[in-house]
């Protein structure tokens, strides 16, 4: 009896192992075939979000390109005084910013909130801001009498704040009451030219501070390990009533922002009178009544126990959930931003970029803490230059070696600066695909597969993203006006072999083998090894020495 039962369960356990590596050889297969290309192209977005102070684009990650380097890319534009609300994602992200300047913080689990109000910020502020004015100035005089009358005036008003809060207290006796300064954690400043590391499921919000939009190139990593889901990608949101950011039927999205920030407004205004008498129940959530919108991870939950995990009442409950906000992803904020920060100094910036420079050589990274990852870097600046050519341009790459967190996300970035008709060596990538977005100018970029075949051979031009795989071989060579791009590789220490220039790979093989794989004599061999002199960035032979264009004038002054 029990011979027949062992025999049926291993018959069972084999049909299971069985359809178990059927399905996985399926899925590899599929996955392979996935970067089975015949043709690239370079693309604009394909899906448009407006908002109430700024816009999500996306590009279709459907797309064959897409689905072989297993990304998704995004365009996020921040009006001034826009904030875009706090949000996460199941995948890495690499973020650039191409314009402007802003704040963003990210929210690591289980760490401190490490800024904090006190009651002596304000005038520590105020002194420190006196004193920056007072060296510009160099009123030392009259500005003693100055700084005097200031520090009189805090105490008088520091004095009456404290009798406020004593009256607010012993007229509340019996309760808990207390004034509780704010804490949170770390915001960064962020400025054109950052790469700001986002890990998988870290929460993060920015905002625009500046005059002028911020716009940043965000790249989700959903082939990454750290993806447990599937390729889809998804941000899940902690506010608002956000829109499906990566909705391929965009135009249907994007016709209502066409008609301008007035028509939102009117928009809002008539969801709002229809909302004010929907008032919902406490015991019920709001996905009961909102099944099929996209709404804020609180939504879901049941009103009355979401009240009672917070220790808070139902009405600021259903605030969470956003019952009457029908604002999407980026809001625009009243008055000023006001959070807890350090008073800048460019000078003191520049100190300490000068000692992580230093420091950098050596780092490995087992010195940061969690809490503590660095996860920015500036390479925009021509002195972050790792490739420069007076008559090429210039190259800035970043792995993990200069940012340590890049290894737990298995990420790269590379910023590029060709100048007028400068040609990048043709080369290809070891270990990484490579997503292009073209931040100013246009360049000739040609793409060859394994047969050989051009499988892209355009002009791209600025606002357009275009992806190279692995082992794929790809050349540029800029226009008359430049080529200037930022590019995302799928590993941290992605490596590149050249097929011409100094370090290129026909140059290590001995001349006689070139000589007899191109059946040239070996004086030829020898000028095709020695040609060039150049590293990457490599000069046109077309094109005058001496003409500069723009970006040279402006380096000169940076």
């Amino acid at each position: 009896m029990a011979k027949p039962i062992a025999l049926a369960f291993s018959l069972c356990l084999l049909v299971l192992f069985q359809s178990c590596l059927a399905a996985h050889q399926q899925f590899q297969s599929s996955k392979q075939n996935e970067c089975q290309l015949d043709q690239l192209r370079a693309r604009e977005p394909d899906n448009r979000i407006e908002t109430e102070a700024g816009r999500i684009e996306s590009w279709d990650y459907n797309q064959d390109d897409f689905q072989c380097a297993g990304v998704a890319v995004q365009r996020i534009t921040i009006e001034r005084n826009g904030l875009h609300l706090p949000s996460y994602s199941h995948a890495p992200q690499l973020t650039y910013i191409v314009q402007g300047n802003g704040f963003l913080s990210t929210v690591f689990p289980g760490c401190p909130e490490t800024f904090e109000e006190s009651e002596q910020s304000d005038e520590e502020q105020g002194q420190q801001q006196w004193q920056g004015q007072q060296g510009r100035h160099g009123q030392q005089g009259r500005g003693q009498q100055e700084q005097e009358e200031y520090e009189q005036q805090g105490r008088g008003q520091r004095g009456q704040q404290g009798r406020h809060r004593q009256q607010g207290r012993h007229s509340q006796q019996g309760q808990e009451s207390f004034e509780q300064l704010d804490r949170h954690q770390k915001v960064r400043r962020i400025r054109e030219g950052d790469v700001i590391a986002i890990p998988a499921g870290v929460t993060y919000w920015s905002y625009n501070d500046g005059d002028q939009p911020l716009v940043t190139i965000n790249l989700l990593d959903i082939g990454n390990q750290q993806n447990q889901l599937d390729r889809n990608p998804r941000r899940f949101y902690l506010a608002g009533n956000p829109q499906d950011e990566f909705n391929q039927q965009g135009q249907s999205q994007s016709s209502r922002g066409q008609q301008g920030q007035s028509q939102w407004d009117q928009d809002q205004q008539q969801q709002r009178g229809r909302s004010g008498h929907q008032q919902q129940q406490g015991g019920r959530s709001r996905h009961q009544q909102q099944q099929g919108n996209n709404n804020n991870i609180f939504a879901g939950f049941n009103t009355q126990l979401l009240a009672d995990s917070l220790n808070i009442d139902q009405q600021t409950a259903q605030q969470l959930q956003g019952q009457n906000d029908n604002r999407p992803q980026i809001v625009r904020v009243k008055g000023r931003l006001d959070f807890v920060q350090p008073a800048e100094s460019e000078q003191e910036e520049r100190q300490q970029q000068g000692i992580q420079r230093q420091q950098g050589q050596g780092r490995n990274g087992f010195e940061e803490t969690f809490c503590n990852f660095r996860i920015k870097e500036n390479i925009g600046r021509p002195s972050r230059a790792d490739v420069f050519s007076p008559q090429a341009g210039r190259i800035s790459t970043l792995n993990s070696f200069k940012l340590p967190i890049l290894r737990h996300l298995d990420l790269s970035a590379e910023r590029g600066f060709l100048y007028n008709n400068a040609i990048y060596s043709p080369h290809w990538n070891l270990n990484a695909h490579e997503v292009y977005y073209v931040i100013r100018g246009s360049a000739r970029v040609q793409v060859v597969n394994n047969n050989g075949q051009a499988i892209l051979d355009n002009e791209v031009r600025q606002g357009q993203l275009f992806i190279v795989p692995q082992n794929h071989a790809v050349l540029h060579k800029a226009s008359n006006n430049g080529f200037e791009y930022i590019a995302f590789k799928t590993q941290d220490n992605a490596k590149i072999n050249t097929l011409a220039g100094r370090t290129s790979v026909l140059r290590a093989l001995p001349d006689v083998v070139l000589a007899n794989a191109y059946q040239i004599d070996r004086q030829q061999a020898r000028t095709l090894k020695y040609n060039r002199q150049e590293t990457i960035a490599l000069s046109s032979s077309r094109s005058p020495r001496s003409h500069r264009n723009w970006w040279d004038i402006a380096e000169m002054f940076v």
